[in-house]
């Protein structure tokens, strides 16, 4: 357990950035970061983003982030690969995503 409050003390001070990936998603912004230790060993960091308007009309950020470990990552891909399947299973395809699929078609026209 002292071992993960040392792993998260560090990364808050945030690592040496080697590799970055935005990915945009309606009103989110997921950020996957590889990051280096000193000791060159990587980690990820997993950042969700949303935009926020106050009260007065300012925006700010409210962001998540999780740290992912190099030692973690196969069972970190395993559950997620595990849980991603059970949703897709259970759950009807997304309606909006077939009506995306039809206005992408409104090229193809037989006359």
């Amino acid at each position: 357990m002292a071992e993960d409050f040392e792993k998260n003390d560090y990364a808050e001070q945030g690592g040496d950035d080697v590799f970055s990936k935005p990915v945009r998603a309606g009103k989110r912004t997921y950020f996957f970061d590889v990051k280096a230790t000193k000791g060159n060993d990587l980690y990820i960091t997993l950042t969700e983003s949303k935009r926020r308007v106050d009260r007065e009309g300012r925006f700010s950020y409210e962001k998540h982030k999780i740290f992912l470990y190099r030692e973690d990552f196969e069972k970190f891909t395993e559950g997620l690969n595990e849980v991603i399947a059970f949703v897709r299973q259970r759950l009807p395809e997304d309606p909006v995503r077939e009506v995306r699929e039809e206005q992408r078609d409104f090229t193809k026209v037989d006359f």
